[in-house]
């Protein structure tokens, strides 16, 4: 079995807020995280370098012939073959950037702690690279990934029976693994293919268009009309109405509204009747939070809905406008459209914002995981509370005597 050694390059500050809590190739996207994904490609077991605080819970292991891979970059065809034919002191680089990289011990401590300067590098030319440089192409790369990952995780297996209660249209393929449960919905898949995960649950009157991927454990409410590419996570429970999104596990979006060109975070909770625009009014280019510029800015992007870290959650009815990005351990509420950026232990809504204060927050996501047979640990509370210090300085309620009505009201002229 392969030695890979996932690493994290500057990407990882451009994927914040989820990148708080985990390595670049533990997002997640299509059926898998990049992690599994590399792992089932390359037959190996993965570690990882990463942030300092992060690299307790995700360790590296040195081995004598290791693979040391980007792991913001989705394997193809291409890419594990170019890799595979690799030999040791190998290095691929895209527009001088490293890819992957085939080293044994000694070389792989002289890259880490020295320069290295003959390593047998080349470039690729005609990129075959998928790469997650942004938030955005985490869902805007979905629809690959769920093809790919089908093909990887279904090929040579036999699904189990679609019941005849459902209606199942279009020449696509459908997957049910072990212990999946589907009856009484209707299954698209002429646009591409559906997976359901094993002991994941289609309630009836479920509309699914393909391509989408429903993780291990989850669920999809009775009524939901889910539009491809839509990729939900292990655990997760969705509902209502969906196109083109993201969610990485344990969360739930249960009831109705519309949510869109979206990325959510691990145990988040959405309210009934929530809503996020992912389209401006004047069709113009969404503007976006980047944690790198400390700025709303302009991106190349039509359609961006909701970007939700991980332990957030909001109340019925809340309204998220095109392009909102909020941190870790978020509580909000109220009437009106929420900010655009909400920093991480943000409490409140559109009138009034105060710290969430972080026993608090714990109290709260102790509770909500505990009815699913969770338990918050002492090493995700050290965890989260380095982000609470980490992102201070966009909190400026804790610095002045206000209410943040002011702060925010920058943000959203900038919209």
């Amino acid at each position: 079995m392969k030695n890979i050694i996932l690493f994290d390059n500057e990407t990882r500050d451009h994927l914040l807020p989820f990148t708080f809590t985990r390595p670049v190739c533990e997002i997640r996207l299509g059926a898998m995280t990049n992690r599994e994904r590399w792992e089932k490609w390359m037959n190996g077991k993965a570690s990882f370098i990463t942030q300092d605080y992060l690299s307790e819970r995700y360790d590296i292991t040195i081995s004598e012939a290791n693979y040391l891979i980007n792991g913001s970059v989705l394997p193809t065809h291409e890419i594990v073959s170019l890799i595979n034919q690799m030999e040791n002191g190998g290095a691929m680089l895209l527009d001088g950037e490293l890819i992957a990289a085939v080293l044994d011990r000694d070389q792989f401590n002289r890259l880490m702690y020295d320069d290295i300067d003959d390593l047998n590098s080349f470039e690729i030319k005609e990129s075959p690279v998928l790469k997650i440089n942004r938030l955005w192409d985490i869902f805007l790369l979905n629809e690959k990934a769920i093809i790919s990952d089908f093909k990887l995780l279904t090929t040579g297996r036999e699904s189990q029976p679609i019941s005849k209660t459902n209606l199942v249209m279009g020449a696509g393929p459908i997957f049910l693994e072990e212990g999946a449960k589907v009856e009484g919905a209707t299954l698209n898949a002429s646009k591409g293919p559906i997976y359901l995960g094993k002991n994941a649950e289609v309630m009836e009157g479920a509309m699914i268009r393909g391509p989408f991927a429903l993780g291990e454990e989850a669920v999809v409410k009775m009524g939901a009309k889910i539009y491809g590419p839509t990729a939900i996570g292990p655990h997760c429970v969705v509902g209502g109405e969906v196109k083109n999104v993201v969610m990485f596990a344990h969360s739930n979006k249960g009831h109705e509204g519309y949510l869109g060109n979206s990325v959510i975070g691990e145990w988040c909770n959405i309210g009934a009747d929530t809503n996020c625009s992912n389209l401006k009014n004047n069709w113009s280019e969404v503007k976006l939070w980047s944690y790198v510029t400390g700025e709303i800015e302009q991106t190349d992007q039509l359609k961006i809905g909701l970007i939700m870290g991980d332990y957030s959650m909001c109340g019925i009815n809340s309204m998220f406008n095109t392009g909102t990005v909020t941190g870790l351990c978020c509580n909000l509420f109220g009437g009106g459209f929420l900010p655009k950026f909400m920093p991480s232990f943000s409490w409140g809504g559109a009138d009034k914002f105060t710290t969430y204060i972080p026993e608090k927050a714990f109290e709260a996501v102790e509770r909500m995981m505990s009815i699913h047979g969770y338990h918050l640990g002492a090493e995700d509370r050290l965890l989260l509370m380095n982000v609470f210090e980490e992102t201070a300085k966009y909190r400026p309620w804790e610095q002045k005597e206000e209410t943040g009505r002011k702060f925010f009201k920058l943000f959203e002229s900038k919209s």
